[in-house]
């Protein structure tokens, strides 16, 4: 159980891309989550840890924040964010509906 200081955030990850992006919406098994792509590819956990930099470049939090859940081998995780406050919330559903600036 994630502790009570901490924002869970379902993130789907497309592993490949031509450049990191973080923004927009898809429907996950852990219901909606942030699409983020990165540059790294799907191997020895690289996709995994540029997503976890990646979001918390997005949120303007400090890397160490921000740490994984559940979903290494898979491209649906849950990111733990620790002390997340109500700006934090926001951002995130900013970059979910795409109009983060």
């Amino acid at each position: 159980m994630p502790p009570q200081d901490a924002l869970t955030v379902a993130v789907r990850v497309k592993p490949g891309a031509s450049r990191d992006r973080v923004g927009g919406c898809f429907d996950g098994p852990h219901g909606p989550a942030l699409v983020i792509a990165v540059h790294a590819p799907a191997v020895d956990g690289r996709a995994t840890e540029a997503a976890r930099r990646a979001l918390a470049a997005a949120l303007g939090v400090r890397q160490s924040t921000v740490s994984l859940r559940a979903g290494a081998a898979s491209r649906d995780k849950l990111f733990l964010v620790d002390g997340p406050g109500p700006e934090l919330t926001e951002a995130l559903r900013r970059l979910r509906d795409g109009s983060a600036g």
